[in-house]
């Protein structure tokens, strides 16, 4: 018999900071998005995505944990994060690769009658997208002559999903959840608006399509581009994210309905 334990005191806030780390995604309001040429343009933009509001529940085992918290909650439990875009274009033509990894843990000793109860909670979000971008729209507008493009993008992602629990008693233990792995294709939109010399704008969506298990899995965003120097821009704005997850597993549901809004700030580099 599998052992039962009440580890949602642990599970909560760090289940909540992988949530954090899961919405990563292909940045908006990049210079060579706007950019058209017949020779390659190129951008590499490292970014976070900052989670004011995070709301859901996640399920280990079949234990589901309510969450609702802020972005400090969650931030405490991170180990390592980092999320990273290449974006190039030739013409109408482009290719965008996108990468994100996050590894969180905690540990909690809950007291009991009869002894401690340890939990070791591992978390790792891991995806990498591949997508092929085309501009159906550019031009300029206004009396300056500023510029503007409209793209669309499809292509795939992999996506991978650590939820595990070691748990460690007097008697029995064991470890609970696991990783789940999946491919979805990946459909996207972007619309960008040169606003003077150094500012642009940009709205942008994307979902994914046909992952297993997936019942639904989109972002969409608004956010603004400063050239700040020459080849370096800064990237700030606002976005919304939403994953729906779930499978069944030996030991349980494992699952994952999680629902972010919040800002957005990176670097974008271009040559």
């Amino acid at each position: 018999m599998k052992p039962k334990h009440d580890f949602r005191a642990v599970l909560k806030p760090i289940t909540a900071a992988a949530a954090l780390l899961l919405a990563g995604t292909f940045a908006n309001a990049d210079p060579v998005g706007l950019a058209f040429s017949e020779e390659w343009q190129h951008g590499v933009t490292v970014y976070g995505f900052l989670p004011s509001s995070l709301t859901g529940t996640s399920t280990i085992a079949g234990t589901s944990v309510d969450l609702d918290l802020d972005f400090q909650d969650a931030i405490e439990l991170l180990d390592f994060g980092i999320s990273a875009q290449y974006e190039g274009w030739k013409g109408k033509w482009g290719v965008i690769v996108d990468a994100n990894y996050a590894a969180l843990g905690a540990q909690q000793s809950i007291p009991l009658p009869v002894g401690d109860v340890n939990v070791d909670l591992d978390v790792k979000q891991t995806w990498v997208g591949v997508l092929g971008g085309y501009k159906v729209a550019t031009g300029t507008y206004g009396d300056n002559g500023h510029r503007y493009s409209v793209d669309l993008q499809a292509g795939l992602r992999y996506n991978q999903l650590k939820q595990e629990a070691d748990i460690s008693t007097p008697g029995p233990g064991g470890t609970l959840g696991g990783t789940e792995t999946w491919t979805e294709a990946v459909l996207g939109a972007r619309g960008t608006w040169e606003l003077s010399d150094r500012w642009a704008v940009a709205v942008a969506a994307d979902a994914g399509l046909g992952g297993e298990n997936v019942n639904s899995h989109w972002r969409a965003s608004v956010g603004f581009d400063y050239q700040a120097w020459e080849n370096t821009s800064i990237r700030f704005g606002w976005r919304h994210y939403q994953i729906d997850y779930e499978t069944e597993r030996s030991d349980g549901a494992f699952a994952y309905d999680i629902t972010q809004t919040g800002p957005l700030l990176g670097l974008t580099f271009s040559f």
